[in-house]
């Protein structure tokens, strides 16, 4: 377990964190580490242990400290030792754990050891032409930043969409950092990009990228960084992986969390004709030891490790049978990360075709909360987690609880179907499941094949008729399949209140500002290469709302022109499936390009949804929208 912290909900991110696994900081603290010596390192913030995980190659003949408190702790395996006795240190270099430390390192100037060389974390600063805000390092929007998984070898190919939505948060000029590294972790190619100067798409696909630089085939991570932003410190995007001989696969997924986790969640074993790879993709400038990623059986407690090594930035394709070779769908799988990768992606692959799919981080610092069993009327429902149920007659579409918090043991369930215009038109009660549950949902065993023709949605909620605890972080897995083609899609997410004007803790969420979140702004990419785009919108209602929607689609060019509107209405707990070719203009669809996108906008109420492609073979992709 790499001994960092990253992200809490509670406090956000660590910056510090942020500043010292770019890779860009990897390669001064490498050089730094080779040329130092001797370290004595003086620790005023307690950061050792994050800047000693990331540069493991120090050689620290001692740490030191100025808290009268702190003498005699043990930081990183070192004890610490008074400030006062720096001037004894038979070492090279002293360096100061800390960035924009000019005031603090004059009072050291008098403590140095005769000879040693003085530096400050300063020496590992990203170039300024890379920062957002000059006049201090530590601030957020200097590193809006995100991982890809990001693959073109001639057989798939990789797409990545986005927004300049900074601009309508009042960025000027935004400016597109991108590494390329392949499957060794090796650098394959560096280049900037200008975002549009207004609200305009981004693109990135990898056949481009990969003629552009002459590059073999390669299945790697493309590390992105955002420059000049405002409103938003992370970079959002959908990504594509669509087949480039022929073949019939094509997928989406979200973007990446761009922060480590001890554990993921929501892998799926594979069923008999099936194999499911995990992409294992290092996020740091450090080894994964052998050893330091494992899999579990979700409820176990018996992690299996994988007995290699992953070089910084390293791509592993890990076949889960590899590990768990007689484990078979329904059951699920717990990546046990140690820290060392952001939300990995997954490939399923069956009949031919292939699908990309993510898992999603595990909470550490919830427990069970007896306040959701007591929440107030005007809550309702309380936590609902939504998901399409597609047109029936076509698509069988099944769910499967997901644990999402470490200790979570149980989840007591309820799933409620809705139809398009929001009647409840069936409920079916799913038990205290256990941790280490099999149940997966059919909603074929809810539902008769001729009732919801049209798709409509579900939700699950917790029921506590029969007891059992929550904390809040509901989630689950959510599987469409084709019933003659045997394509498929899948997806995961977790549940929110939504949709009421009472507020419990950080519910309903806000895109930006306090809850309650009670407006939408959801991104639709638009078809590519012959692919139409589409979504499925839902309105829940954790209690009743405004009786229907008032929706704006927002038709953008590639530069951020609006070109033009059209305007929908949903039902309250009912659902819409848009296709961008029912709702606009061809010759403003031709206008839009490929570079184009709908913003759906809703000033009402919340949406949720679910955005995909389809192709004229009977493929199809979906996952959740991403929002900003």
């Amino acid at each position: 377990m790499l001994d960092i912290e990253t992200f809490d909900n509670k406090r956000g991110g660590n910056l510090v964190y942020k500043a010292l696994s770019h890779p860009l900081a990897a390669r001064a603290l490498a050089r730094l580490a080779e040329r130092a010596g001797p370290v004595a390192l003086f620790d005023p913030d307690g950061i050792a242990p994050l800047l000693l995980a990331l540069c493991p190659n120090l050689q620290v003949e001692g740490l030191y400290v100025q808290d009268a408190e702190a003498v005699g702790q043990i930081r990183a395996g070192h004890i610490a030792r008074a400030i006062i006795e720096l001037p004894h240190a038979r070492v090279n270099t002293v360096i100061l754990a800390a960035f924009d430390a000019k005031r603090l390192a004059q009072h050291l100037r008098g403590l140095l050891p005769q000879g040693a060389t003085f530096v400050t974390l300063d020496e590992v600063k990203l170039p300024d032409g890379w920062l957002t805000t000059q006049g201090r390092y530590l601030e957020a929007r200097n590193f809006a930043t995100n991982f890809v998984f990001f693959r073109d070898d001639d057989h798939f190919a990789t797409r990545l969409t986005t927004a300049n939505y900074w601009a309508g948060y009042g960025a000027k000029e935004v400016l597109f950092q991108h590494i390329l590294f392949g499957q060794g972790g090796q650098v394959l190619a560096e280049w900037a990009e200008k975002a549009p100067a207004g609200p305009g798409g981004h693109i990135l696909d990898s056949r481009e990228i990969r003629a552009r630089f002459s590059l073999k085939p390669f299945t790697g991570q493309l590390f992105i960084h955002a420059i000049g932003v405002a409103g938003h410190d992370v970079v959002k995007y959908a990504l594509d992986t669509y087949a480039t001989d022929n073949g019939a696969s094509l997928s989406c997924t979200h973007d990446a969390n761009a922060w480590p986790s001890a554990r993921f969640a929501g892998l799926p074993a594979p069923r008999e004709d099936e194999r499911v790879v995990l992409w294992v993709q290092n996020s740091h400038g450090v080894s994964i030891p052998a050893g330091g990623l494992a899999l579990d059986r979700m409820g176990a407690d018996e992690p299996v490790a994988l007995k290699e090594e992953v070089p910084p930035f390293a791509t592993r394709a890990l076949d889960v049978a590899e590990l768990f070779p007689d484990l078979r769908w329904p059951a699920q799988i717990e990546v046990r990360a140690g820290m060392h990768v952001v939300r990995p992606r997954y490939e399923v692959v069956r009949n031919g075709r292939a699908r990309i799919a993510h898992v999603n981080v595990e909470r550490t610092d919830l427990r069970p909360d007896a306040g959701i069993k007591a929440l107030h009327p005007a809550l309702g429902r309380g936590y609902l987690l939504p998901f399409p149920v597609l047109p029936r007659e076509r698509f069988k579409t099944i769910a499967l609880p997901t644990p999402m918090v470490e200790t979570e043991r149980e989840m007591p369930l309820r799933m409620d179907v809705f139809s398009p215009f929001g009647e409840k038109v069936a409920e079916k009660f799913l038990g205290c499941l256990p941790r280490d549950h099999n149940c997966a949902v059919d909603l074929d065993d809810v539902l008769p094949l001729d009732a919801l023709p049209d798709g409509g949605h579900a939700e699950l909620v917790y029921d506590f008729r029969e007891g059992g605890e929550a904390d809040g972080w509901l989630h689950a897995l959510f599987r469409f399949e084709d019933r003659a083609n045997s394509h498929a899609a899948e997806s995961s997410f977790g549940a929110h209140i939504f949709n009421t004007l009472m507020v419990y803790k950080n519910e309903p969420q806000s895109y930006t500002g306090k809850p309650p979140g009670l407006s939408t702004r959801l991104f639709l990419k638009l078809g590519f290469g012959g692919r139409e785009s589409f979504c499925v919108l839902i309105y829940p209602a954790s209690a009743p709302w405004l009786a229907n929607s008032s929706t704006e689609l927002e038709l953008y060019d590639g530069q951020g022109a609006l070109l033009e509107i059209a305007r929908i209405r949903i039902a309250c707990s009912g659902s819409k499936l848009v296709r961008p070719i029912q709702h606009f203009s061809p010759s403003a669809l031709k206008s839009a390009g490929e570079r184009g996108y709908v913003l759906i906008r809703d000033i009402t109420c919340r949406l949720f949804g679910f955005h995909g492609l389809e192709d004229e073979t009977g493929g199809f992709s979906l996952d959740h929208m991403f929002g900003f």
